[in-house]
């Protein structure tokens, strides 16, 4: 699965791997890799193929799951469609509560006690999802875990979804993709100790001289 979803994503260029020429991050770190999932909606073939493992993914892993709750924004149209798919309740939650109305945070028909999977599009550092967990948490759902699209398996975002007590599963991730986009010719085999030492340590910046 993990190849099949990284192939998709590499051919729409959802994931789009630049290392001679890396992205810059607000923080002003050096990227070699842009990952835009929005673009997985726009293409019909990827999109069934993401959505029907996300679906896969929550019924073999979190069987006894009763409500998709999908993170702001990236995550709910995702959480739809699997829920869709499913015939499964969904909802999603706010980056913050409303200044209006009701003011929520969680929207959707959640009752404190309901079995929830979270469905995430990307994690990085893993702290917008930690914050969606614990929301959810405080309201009383029960979180069984995370299925997120893609992650990069960075070591800080590792740690602290450890230290959350989160678990999560990715459809695929960084080492899947460098993988295979050095094999399909997207990037030069010569590339992949360079993107290693990114994912290891992004703040880095030594990884260019091996690209």
């Amino acid at each position: 699965m993990k190849n099949e979803i990284a192939g998709a994503l590499l051919s729409i260029g959802a994931v789009f791997l630049r290392p001679e020429e890396p992205f810059t991050w607000a923080s002003g770190i050096k990227s070699p890799i842009y990952c835009d999932n929005r673009l997985i909606l726009t293409s019909p073939e990827a999109r069934d193929k993401v959505e029907n493992a996300i679906s896969k993914t929550v019924k073999e892993k979190y069987p006894e799951c009763e409500v998709l709750m999908g993170t702001s924004t990236a995550g709910i149209a995702h959480a739809a469609i699997a829920g869709h798919i499913l015939n499964m309740p969904m909802g999603y939650v706010r980056g913050g509560a409303k200044d209006h109305g009701r003011q929520n945070k969680i929207e959707g028909d959640l009752k404190p006690g309901q079995k929830v999977v979270v469905i995430e599009d990307l994690i990085s550092t893993g702290g917008s999802v930690i914050d969606v967990v614990d929301a959810l948490r405080e309201f009383g759902a029960e979180v069984l875990g995370v299925v997120s699209i893609y992650t990069y398996g960075m070591k800080k975002g590792l740690e602290r979804l450890k230290e959350a007590n989160v678990e999560n599963t990715s459809l695929t991730d960084f080492d899947t993709t460098v993988a295979l986009a050095a094999e399909k010719g997207y990037i030069k085999s010569e590339s992949v100790k360079g993107l290693m030492m990114f994912r290891d340590n992004p703040s880095d910046d030594s990884w260019r001289e091996f690209i």
